[in-house]
């Protein structure tokens, strides 16, 4: 796997890039808000019908009231204190003459009996002039009505019907009712009112209780609610757990097994969430077939090449050998033979490098372990610079070495060839008089431990920015941006790649143009001298 990254992550997880939220509410939630919408949508609806329903109720019971104290009104307009006449059961009763409703300032009317408390009465004579006005009291007595309140009553249509009036003051809301009577050959206008401050008491306490009974209720629905919502959705969060789990394993490293599966309790075909279960257990299973099919086959591949490597060895030998036994032989060869046995040899030659790559590349993927030993990559690099300077006269080699040695654990074979591979791929793909700069140095990780990190930095045209991400797999080349000098097999890099994520390393690669820089980390014995420990993020610069 190709390693892309200058830092060591911390814990497991902690490099991790966090999905950002969104402000989308979860599924629990929306429908614990849906269920309390809809709760008080219903109260809302269920509390107006009933106050509407109530007060249209009452104010009709009213209105039947105001009738009949209309009818005694009229009964009552043409009568004097102590005169009798019939109320309207019929039964024959007499106008009040109590003295204390001598002073009485409404009409003679509300003397009538059967009058309730705060009747209202006003009489108007033909010319629209207001003669008397005034409310019944519970003692008997009356009030008078103001100026204002006498203008506002007066107004009311003489039609009989049941009208509001607003008198304001402590009398507030009235329904009234007009009517034009002939007494005593005068014509005049009696209008005759009861409050309805007792229908409006009645509303306001049924809103008062309607509001409470739903407030209670959408508090229910909230505490309730979220609790069977959340039990309800428990095999569904079940099944994410699953699906989450299934995300974290590191498929792409090369894991194959798929041990986790929804629990057959939330399997259950006949629920949705059951469904939904059972559905991602058969696409586990099949994931599961399929990553093991791919591991046998990618298995079947590696003992294929690493047994076809390990074959060609002894005939690749073989052809080398007898070609330079025929190069040596004293009898002397036409000079069309001589230079088709160089050849011969030369392909053999790269034949075999070729080999010895796929067969190294074949160990890794198995898995199988590198030695252990400290290896001094101080003295590594001072040797392969030497090698690099030998085979490409042309470019300026340049080599930045810390003052103490810099010791790491591994395979001082597969190293070494970490650092030639390098070392070549920057002399190969750069043309004549580029420079080229080895760097060492120790650094320190987050978790403060010690890592050498080695970089080579060229100031060559570069890597095209398409090519970058696939530098580090197999057979790629960069033919195409970075001008190319001799033939390459294009697995140096991936060997790379591979020897130092089997070390426990990391690798990774910038390029622009006038700078591409390969740099790997290794962990790193602490050093044996004190001196000073530069950060990791800090870049080696190009000498000119």
């Amino acid at each position: 796997m190709r390693r892309q990254r200058h830092r060591r992550t911390g814990p497991a997880g902690a490099g991790r890039t966090r999905k950002r939220r969104t402000g989308r509410a979860t599924l629990r939630r929306r429908l614990v808000l849906l269920s309390i919408a809809l709760t008080l949508t219903v109260s809302v609806i269920i509390g107006l019908v009933s106050v509407f329903s109530l007060q249209v109720f009452l104010q009709d019971r009213l209105d039947n009231q105001l009738t009949s104290a209309v009818l005694r009104s009229r009964q009552a307009a043409d009568r004097q204190p102590g005169e009798s006449f019939f109320n309207n059961d019929g039964v024959p009763a007499l106008l009040s003459s109590d003295p204390r409703r001598r002073n009485f300032p409404g009409p003679g009317f509300l003397n009538a009996p059967g009058q309730g408390e705060d009747t209202l009465g006003v009489q108007i004579q033909a010319d629209g002039q207001v003669v008397q006005a005034g409310v019944l009291s519970a003692s008997g007595g009356g009030v008078a009505l103001t100026d204002e309140q006498k203008t506002v009553v007066s107004a009311v249509p003489a039609d009989r019907e049941p009208h509001t009036v607003d008198l304001g003051g402590d009398l507030g809301k009235y329904r009234v009712i007009a009517q034009v009577v002939d007494a005593r050959g005068q014509q005049k206008t009696l209008i005759t009112g009861l409050p309805l401050s007792s229908v409006q008491a009645a509303v306001w306490r049924l809103a008062a209780v309607v509001t409470a009974a739903s407030v209670f209720g959408l508090l229910a629905v909230g505490v309730l609610g979220g609790w069977i919502v959340r039990r309800t959705l428990r095999p569904l969060t079940r099944v994410a757990q699953v699906a989450s789990g299934v995300a974290a394993l590191p498929l792409h490293q090369g894991e194959t097994s798929l041990p986790v599966r929804v629990p057959e309790s939330y399997t259950d075909p006949s629920t949705e969430v059951g469904q939904v279960g059972s559905a991602l257990n058969t696409l586990l299973g099949h994931v599961d077939s399929a990553l093991q099919a791919r591991n046998a086959s990618e298995a079947r591949m590696r003992r294929f090449v690493a047994d076809a490597s390990h074959e060609l060895r002894t005939p690749l030998a073989s052809i080398r050998g007898y070609a330079e036994l025929t190069r040596r032989t004293r009898v002397e060869v036409p000079s069309e033979v001589a230079h088709a046995l160089n050849r011969v040899e030369s392909e053999a030659i790269r034949m075999s490098s070729l080999v010895e790559e796929l067969l190294l590349l074949a160990r890794l993927d198995d898995g199988r372990s590198v030695d252990r030993e400290p290896v001094d990559l101080t003295d590594l690099l001072v040797n392969a610079i030497s090698d690099a300077h030998a085979a490409g006269p042309t470019h300026r080699w340049q080599l930045n070495l810390p003052e103490v040695p810099v010791v790491v654990t591994g395979d001082e074979a597969q190293l070494h060839q970490v650092v030639v591979n390098l070392l070549g791929n920057a002399r190969v793909h750069t043309p004549p008089g580029t420079v080229v700069e080895a760097a060492l140095r120790l650094v320190t990780n987050e978790q403060g431990q010690s890592e050498a990190m080695f970089t080579v930095t060229d100031n060559g045209p570069g890597i095209a920015p398409e090519l970058l991400p696939e530098v580090f797999e197999r057979f790629a080349r960069g033919d195409n941006s970075r001008s190319r000098t001799a033939g390459s097999t294009g697995l140096g890099l991936s060997i790379v790649s591979a020897v130092i994520a089997a070390h426990g390393g990391l690798v990774n690669v910038t390029s622009e143009p006038g700078r591409t820089c390969f740099a790997v980390l290794l962990p790193a014995e602490p050093p044996g001298l004190p001196f000073e420990i530069e950060d990791a993020h800090e870049q080696s610069p190009l000498p000119a």
